[in-house]
């Protein structure tokens, strides 16, 4: 029996440290970019080249200098749209919080900085 408690603590012990890995990775990526991951932005987005849609940098450099541009990306990510960046439509994230956009477009407005 001393065997299998040697192999369960041993178990217990590399999941802590695993925890706590992933804890200090999660603490390296910006606040925006973890919320992107959480909501799927990363599905259609990149940080630094297209894949459905237009990659944040693109996104920041074409708004950058317009000081509207938070309140009208936020209102893109809530209700969706088409039109702006080919014919592809962004679908409405109405379920992510307020809250939530603001950090994400805070962060594409950043230009998607990665620390």
């Amino acid at each position: 029996m001393r065997g299998v408690g040697g192999v369960f603590m041993a178990l217990m012990a590399g999941s802590v440290a695993l925890v706590f890995a992933s804890q200090a990775f999660a603490a390296d990526v910006p606040a925006g970019q973890r919320v992107a991951n959480a909501n799927a932005c990363m599905g259609c987005h990149a940080v630094d080249r297209k894949l459905v849609g237009p990659s944040f940098q693109q996104i920041a450099a074409r708004y950058k200098g317009d000081a509207q541009a938070a309140g009208k990306l936020a209102r893109k990510v809530k209700d969706g749209g088409s039109g702006v960046w080919g014919m592809i439509p962004m679908p409405a994230h109405q379920s992510m919080s307020d809250a939530d956009v603001r950090t994400v477009v805070g962060w594409v407005l950043a230009g998607a900085p990665s620390k």
